[in-house]
């Protein structure tokens, strides 16, 4: 008797075995891939990477303990954007986060599967990413940096520098949304309605950006710089180069251009989208099918004017612009 209650007992001990062995297993390590088009050199561009993981990290997902976060950058420089959006698309992670249209672009020409969140997208559908904002359909959605227009920036520079007759805007063709076009038919719509010469400047190198801001100030025009993440990597040199020229230069979604000294800046919070994108990768993480998952639009923007950058161009800001910033430079 004493026997068989013992085999009973082994029996019954043993039966255990497998479920406490499960409870004792470590939860199954999630991958999130993250493809930035920006220069992980620059303190302001990797704190949005920071925002990004503090937001999963309060949803539960803690880099190293149940989820690896892998963050390629690309610095602005289109040849590493593919790149590494195939190195990425090659790992099988289960989510990416992708930075900027261009990066979007990258991983969608390697992945159909592998679900794509982006940010600081500006025109998701013209792009072919989603099929509408409500419903995406397939395996991208995200977080758009839109609708600020190419005419609040002008008017914006026109309310600052009145006297300016010529405006150019900037970017570099093979980064910008829709090679330009996007945001070039409305900054030329918005110049006329304000009596302003339009200029269309396209450039690739800093070398580029020196020459076209020299011609600028010789004709005494006003510089936009289009969201495009080769502008945002290069922002240093243009405000510089503003600076020696006397050409008064507003940074459209470079939410730092105003803070490193460039005269305004005005666009969607980069670091607010960040945040938001985090509940979106929790979300698939968790089950949820990104075709799902509505584009969402900013909730925040962010006006900030460099008083100390007006005085030297010889401008003053009027009291209703500054009124409505932000944060105001001295």
């Amino acid at each position: 008797m004493i026997q068989r209650r013992a085999f009973i007992t082994l029996l019954g001990t043993a039966a255990t075995w497998p479920l406490a062995a499960r409870a004792q297993q470590p939860e199954r390590m999630r991958r999130v891939g993250a493809l930035m088009a920006f220069s992980e050199s620059n303190p302001e561009h990797r704190s949005l990477i920071d925002t990004f993981m503090q937001g999963l990290t309060r949803l539960g997902w803690v880099d190293g303990r149940n989820v690896q976060i892998d963050v390629r950058w690309a610095g602005g420089d289109v040849g590493r954007m593919r790149a590494f959006a195939k190195q990425l698309a090659e790992q099988q992670p289960d989510v990416i986060l992708a930075g900027t249209t261009p990066v979007t672009a990258a991983l969608q020409r390697e992945t159909r599967t592998i679900p794509i969140v982006f940010v600081i997208v500006s025109d998701p559908v013209g792009a072919g990413f989603v099929a509408g904002l409500p419903r995406p359909g397939g395996n991208i959605t995200g977080f758009t940096n839109e609708p600020v227009t190419a005419g609040k920036w002008l008017g914006m520079l026109k309310e600052i520098a009145p006297r300016v007759k010529r405006a150019a805007i900037m970017f570099n063709p093979d980064t910008a949304p829709g090679s330009g076009a996007y945001f070039r038919g409305p900054f030329e719509t918005a110049a006329r309605s304000l009596a302003v010469e339009p200029i269309v400047v396209r450039i690739r190198s800093d070398a580029e950006i020196e020459a076209e801001l020299a011609s600028l100030g010789r004709e005494q025009a006003g510089l936009i710089t289009m969201p495009d993440a080769f502008m945002a990597v290069h922002q240093t040199t243009v405000i510089s180069a503003a600076a020696r020229n006397n050409v008064p230069a507003i940074g459209a979604d470079l939410p730092n251009f105003a803070k490193e000294g460039g005269l305004l800046s005005y666009g969607a919070s980069f670091p607010d989208i960040f945040r938001r994108a985090a509940p979106y990768v929790d979300r698939i993480l968790r089950g949820a099918n990104p075709a799902d998952l509505p584009v969402q639009a900013p909730t925040k923007y962010e006006l900030v004017i460099n008083l100390k950058t007006a005085k030297a161009l010889g401008l003053t800001v009027p009291d209703k612009l500054l009124a409505l910033a932000d944060e105001v430079i001295d």
